[in-house]
């Protein structure tokens, strides 16, 4: 039997429409997709990197520089709990960016598969409790995805810093393959979150379970997978073009005023803003549709009269 792209894609589109309590559960599905991370360098607080020569030739200006990080330093000894309590909210909400993302990942296939065996209403509290029996199924899959990344890539980047860049010349075909690879993982990533969640079955068996439909049908996948990433991909430059439209405009007000430099930042941030509410929920149903297609793509190929499995613990 020929797998039905258009049923599939409609299908999605028509589930979160009329049950728009998913679009919540994709704002917290998007919260794990998006993350970010921050680094720092230091440099020597008086020299360059001239053998310690100073950074200027201009005395005041060095001065100046000098006379910063000093004040700087008797802050953080004068402050320091606030240090500590800027860590402790930051590790809070990593650790709640990780809770919404899974539950939000768990609840749209959920409610996906429930509005696709005929449910008239999903309701978010219940939805969110029922995510709770998987959370640590979903959630170890992805620990260890990421740790399997995380072993492949730091060698990588570690030598190629190492040799001042030529590691990743050297490493270049292996990077690439990767790319590909990674793509293929998510993609099995994908069937085996419906598995855990739909039917149930322990993060083993779910990864067994999306090998084996990816491995058996292996055209069909591969063309649902473009047709999400390529689709998804431009809607996310769409949703993002105002704010691109922001900055290249704050830009070229900084650059053309001879005044106060802040009236364009100020603009530029409200504008910001402004938008970030609707970025937030074009987000959220831009990945409501996208994990909704994954899920009846895993149910058009497993189950097409699926069974409302049982949320257990057992296989946690």
């Amino acid at each position: 039997m020929a797998f039905d792209y258009r049923e599939v894609l409609t299908r999605a589109w028509q589930i979160i429409w009329k049950h728009k309590i998913l679009w919540i559960f994709g704002i917290f599905a998007g919260c794990s997709r998006g993350g970010g991370g921050s680094g720092g360098g230091g440099s020597s607080g008086r020299g360059g990197g001239n053998g310690g020569e100073p950074f200027s030739t201009d005395p005041e200006f060095n001065r100046q520089f000098e006379q910063f990080f000093e004040q700087a330093g008797r802050w953080i000894e004068q402050n320091w709990w606030i240090i500590i309590v800027f860590v402790v909210v930051f590790i809070v909400l990593i650790l709640l960016t990780i809770f919404l993302g899974t539950v939000g990942r768990i609840g749209l296939i959920r409610g996906t598969f429930q509005a696709d065996q005929g449910a008239e209403k999903l309701i978010f509290g219940t939805l969110f409790r029922e995510s709770f029996p998987y959370f640590w199924r979903v959630f170890g899959l992805s620990v260890i995805i990421g740790l399997i990344f995380f072993a492949l890539f730091i060698p990588i980047i570690l030598f190629g810093v190492l040799t001042a860049g030529i590691g990743f010349l050297c490493l270049l075909p292996i990077i690439c393959l990767l790319i590909p690879v990674s793509w293929v993982v998510m993609t099995i990533l994908e069937q085996a979150n419906a598995a855990i969640v739909i039917d149930n079955l322990g993060i083993m068996e779910g990864v067994r379970r999306g090998w084996d439909i990816c491995k058996s049908n292996v055209g069909t996948i591969i063309i649902m997978a473009l047709i999400l990433w390529i689709g998804s991909a431009v809607l996310g430059l769409v949703i993002a073009l105002p704010i691109i439209a922001i900055i290249f405009f704050a830009f070229l007000g900084l650059a053309a005023t001879s005044g106060d430099v802040s009236t364009p930042i100020w603009i530029a941030g409200i504008c910001f803003v402004v938008y970030l509410p609707f970025v937030i929920v074009l987000g959220g149903i831009l990945t409501a549709y996208v994990q909704s297609a994954w899920a009846l793509t895993y149910i058009r190929l497993t189950k097409p009269a699926g069974i409302e499995p049982t949320p257990s613990s057992s296989n946690a």
